[in-house]
């Protein structure tokens, strides 16, 4: 029965965003298995989201290990043999909130560790599954960004963003926006949608308590470019609905 369900696998998924994901993709009927750097503590979420109804799992998954993408591979393909959804929630921002604009002092350390997470992670992971995406009646990739990517609004004065410039994290979010961009292109005439979400400032241990809005809200962009139809965009930028300008 599970293998007729469509599957999902977040990463990150056993906390903050990526867990309301996988409760609301949960709720929709999807298989959901959720990635966790400690197994320990992705068991524990998994289990509360199954107290509650959801068919979930859980795996142990490090973004930054690459050797778990080759593993992750294995469990989808042994399993279910496709793979619907792709989340790709996890992320990491290393300067703290309120950092001022950092352009002319940012570590090396710094860019190297965001990247590493935020853009050359999540892009390897991709490439790896994509097979299994393409096994999928019609897959979806959704890629896990923010406002801060947008060039446009930094480049913009009177944007609501002008003054957040933290450029290890913005940069990733730029970078990753251009690799839906182009993956999107390539999958054009496929039924596999790839869309950059943003989930807006939430109340998650990344976005601190200053954050308006909370994890629930948070969640709904991933998950309705999860379940997008297939008259669904691809290749965009977006939040609660509404198109982002890159």
């Amino acid at each position: 029965m599970a293998a007729e369900k469509k599957v999902a696998f977040i990463t990150g998924g056993n906390r903050g965003i990526g867990l309301e994901t996988a409760r609301q993709l949960g709720k929709q009927g999807v298989k959901v298995v959720i990635g966790s750097r400690d197994l320990e503590k992705g068991n524990a979420a998994a289990e509360k989201l199954r107290a509650e109804g959801a068919d979930v799992e859980a795996i142990r998954f490090d973004i930054t290990n690459a050797t778990d993408y080759q593993e992750a591979y294995n469990y989808f393909d042994k399993n279910f043999g496709k793979l619907d959804i792709l989340v790709n929630n996890a992320g990491v921002s290393k300067e703290p909130f309120g950092t001022p604009n950092n352009a002319s002092s940012v570590s090396k350390a710094i860019l190297r560790e965001t990247f590493d997470t935020n853009f050359f992670g999540t892009i390897e992971l991709t490439q790896v599954l994509l097979p299994l995406i393409r096994k999928a009646p019609e897959g979806r990739i959704v890629n896990l960004s923010s406002i801060l990517g947008s060039l446009t609004l930094h480049a913009d004065p009177k944007s609501p963003i002008y003054g957040f410039k933290v450029l290890a994290y913005d940069a990733s979010k730029a970078a990753l926006n251009a690799f839906t961009v182009h993956l999107a292109a390539e999958l054009r005439d496929t039924k596999i949608k790839v869309n950059s979400a943003h989930p807006g400032w939430v109340k998650t241990e990344m976005g601190t308590d200053a954050a308006p809005m909370e994890i629930p809200d948070g969640a709904k962009t991933s998950v309705e470019l999860a379940l997008l139809p297939a008259t669904g965009p691809t290749g965009g930028y977006f939040h609660m609905g509404e198109v982002l300008p890159w």
